[in-house]
């Protein structure tokens, strides 16, 4: 569907970024963010999480699987599956029942809950260029679309 990337010079950057689409998203929405270890993941997640109103700490939910965050207009569910051994996990701590139309999704390394996760709003996708980050967002669904044409006329 519709696409943006933009070129992420730090991790105040990054942050920023982050802030944006946080001003973009509501309940009901899934984002995937793909990446090699240290690509800006856990980072972004962190940045759109506390420009949704979080004041406290952010950190990866590489072995607690998932971090909640309780905010005043929605629930963050953070997940990061990069240490899931078999997908079919997913189902039995009962998946489904997070994506609900007053939450938001957050999944690190969703390749790994292949079969068991909804399609994603956005495919966020970051990766390392020289000494900088780039991130590319695809929208996958209308409210994807919707996060990408915000986006590109805020920069208009």
């Amino acid at each position: 569907m519709a696409q943006y990337q933009a070129v992420l010079k730090d991790e105040a950057a990054t942050l920023q970024l982050a802030a944006k689409v946080a001003a973009c998203v509501g309940g009901g929405q899934t984002l995937f963010l793909h990446g090699n270890l240290g690509a800006g993941k856990t980072t972004f997640s962190r940045g759109l999480i506390n420009a949704l109103g979080h004041s406290g700490t952010v950190k990866s939910p590489t072995y607690t699987l998932v971090e909640p965050y309780s905010l005043s207009q929605l629930t963050v569910f953070h997940f990061d599956l990069y240490r899931l051994r078999d997908a079919e996990e997913l189902e039995f701590m009962g998946i489904r029942d997070y994506f609900r139309s007053d939450t938001l999704c957050l999944i690190e390394w969703p390749e790994q809950g292949q079969g068991y996760l909804p399609v994603p709003d956005l495919d966020i996708h970051l990766t390392f260029v020289a000494e900088h980050r780039r991130i590319v967002l695809h929208s996958q669904t209308p409210a994807g679309a919707t996060i990408i044409k915000a986006l590109t006329d805020d920069e208009k």
